[in-house]
């Protein structure tokens, strides 16, 4: 709930600012905190790793203890998204890339991700 109010207000203050400053310049990029990891997510992931991120019949779960950051990082979860992954901690066959997301997106996606696994726990 945190995380929603803290969202809404840094967005409420970007456009106060924006609107003050009346820059007719081009937007900069969304940098990926200011995205939505979680509709991104849903998106791109849950179809195979489960809206709750506990998995489903065509992808593992991503609260399992394997994902945990010390075991596979941000950048094994940014490869395995731009690159898919061989099967190797499951038995669903080999993960394809995920095309389409920007930079900032995929890191949105693994913000998210890693916010569940704190929030959520891991299973063994």
């Amino acid at each position: 709930m945190r995380r929603l109010l803290l969202s809404f207000t840094l967005v409420a203050l970007s456009v106060l600012l924006a609107a003050a400053c009346g820059d007719d310049s081009e937007p900069a990029a969304t940098p990926a905190n200011d995205l939505d990891g979680a509709a991104l997510y849903g998106a791109n992931c849950a179809s195979c790793h489960g809206a709750d991120l506990r998995g489903t019949s065509q992808g593992p779960s991503h609260l399992s203890i394997v994902y945990e950051p010390n075991h596979h990082g941000d950048e094994a979860f940014r490869s395995a998204i731009r690159n898919g992954a061989a099967q190797h901690h499951w038995d669903f066959g080999d993960m394809p890339p995920v095309e389409g997301l920007t930079d900032d997106e995929v890191d949105a996606i693994i913000a998210f991700v890693r916010a569940e696994q704190e929030e959520q726990g891991f299973e063994q």
